[in-house]
């Protein structure tokens, strides 16, 4: 701020060249929007430290944390604690993948080119589409990047997205599309109703409550308005679903954490995209492609890459600016190691183990499953008390429970069961929501 730094190369001429290139006589001028009790404020910097110090001190901290390997947990709602293979990390901990950068130059990228190559082919077949591309930052704003996509190719300026998509994602939706004048409609689960203007309907598949909805009728109500048909999917879900393409979805986009990745307080994690090839070049991110050279060896290239650091900016579908490759690269180990069986195998551990416990509590006095229809490995249970009050007595008891969504069904918490779930755990939980009931 005071116009010197010892890290950037400007004289004060280049900085008086730039300011008056912009039309501002100085950097007080220049950062004149933002309130001035902001712009320089103290900092309580705590004085130096040791090492040794730092670590007693970092550790502590950490200490007061519930860690996932201390309770049993049934919490979901978008980040999913799944078992990943050790090979998974031993792998990305390679330095050739721990350190690489965007492959820029293929003939020193060829690994990271193959392996998001490999990515983009499990993503298609895992969700039933044409083409993938890689480095959305989750799925959050992958399904933002669909938003947007959408309007793109129809020239609309609408957008619709289900009640029962994932309140969060609906924020990152309006985020994105509000600057840009497109209107966001949030449609009743059980009246859908696209209007003439409207760009594309967003489905989550399961829905954000757990709950599958009926895709077939969704896809005719998008068709009947010319609108395409966006879903927003759970990767591992597709182990045992039929994925969004086959019921004609024209872009799928997902959260790809549980595929081998931790839950790690929110990130990082990867966004899946995918869409039919007819709508390739308004992708956003980067797609990775397969060719030969001059000798007919086999060699990966960035086949496309849409993105406003790569072609003039005014052409640009995308200012998405990170690989995300090695988190594409777990997910790609982990779907690898699996494979098909293995992978529908873990599906059907959660499904059976959900319903189980779904069974088991909605026989306690006082609690009842909301009227929501089929689910996969997520439910929400209306509870006697607010989640508010029952979540401190499991956590009492060892157990992270269920996702609050008083908000939404009265008393409600959304549970969340995968393979890592015994049914001993389970039965812990119904024992402990008996007693709190």
């Amino acid at each position: 701020m005071n116009g010197k730094s010892h890290y950037i190369p400007n004289t004060d001429d280049d900085r008086a060249a730039m300011l008056k290139a912009i039309g501002v006589s100085d950097l007080d001028e220049l950062f004149a929007d933002i309130p001035g009790e902001y712009r320089n404020p103290k900092l309580d910097i705590p004085s130096p430290t040791s090492e040794l110090e730092l670590r007693r001190e970092m550790g502590d901290m950490a200490a007061e944390n519930h860690h996932l390997g201390r309770y049993i947990s049934f919490l979901g709602a978008g980040a999913y604690n799944h078992f990943s293979p050790s090979v998974v990390r031993a792998l990305i901990s390679r330095g050739e993948f721990l350190t690489a950068y965007t492959p820029y130059q293929p003939e020193a990228s060829q690994g990271t080119l193959q392996a998001t190559y490999d990515f983009q082919t499990m993503v298609c077949n895992l969700l039933g589409m044409e083409v993938a591309d890689a480095g959305m930052y989750d799925g959050a704003s992958a399904l933002a990047e669909a938003a947007l996509m959408s309007c793109r190719i129809t020239g609309r300026g609408r957008v619709a997205v289900l009640g029962s998509t994932s309140p969060t994602y609906r924020e990152v939706i309006s985020t994105y599309v509000s600057p840009q004048g497109i209107q966001l409609d949030v449609l009743d689960s059980r009246q859908v109703a696209c209007s003439e203007e409207t760009a594309c309907l967003i489905v989550q598949y399961p829905n954000f409550l757990g709950y599958i909805e009926d895709m077939a009728a969704l896809e005719r109500e998008a068709r009947s308005k010319g609108a395409l048909f966006v879903a927003s999917a759970d990767p591992f879900a597709m182990g045992m679903l039929k994925p969004p393409g086959e019921y004609g979805a024209d872009i799928v986009t997902g959260e790809g954490q549980a595929l081998g990745l931790p839950v790690s307080f929110g990130g990082p994690y990867v966004g899946l995209f995918s869409s039919r090839m007819q709508y390739l070049r308004q992708m956003p991110g980067r797609i990775a492609g397969e060719t030969t050279d001059s000798q007919g060896r086999t060699g990966y290239v960035l086949t496309l890459s849409t993105r406003e650091q790569h072609i003039r900016r005014e052409r640009a579908t995308s200012n998405i600016c990170t690989n995300q490759a090695l988190m594409s690269l777990a997910a790609t180990i982990y779907m690898a190691a699996l494979g098909r069986q293995g992978l529908r195998h873990m599906a059907e551990l959660c499904y059976h183990k959900a319903h189980y416990a779904a069974s088991a509590i909605s026989q306690l006095p006082g609690y009842s499953l909301h009227e929501g229809g089929e689910f996969f490995q997520e439910f929400t249970v209306r509870c006697p008390r607010p989640a508010s009050e029952i979540n401190p007595g499991l956590l009492e008891a060892g157990i992270v429970g269920g996702f609050d969504v008083g908000g939404i069904v009265d008393n409600g918490m959304l549970f969340c069961v995968t393979e890592m779930n015994s049914r001993g755990d389970i039965d812990r939980l119904v024992e402990a929501l008996a007693e709190i009931a």
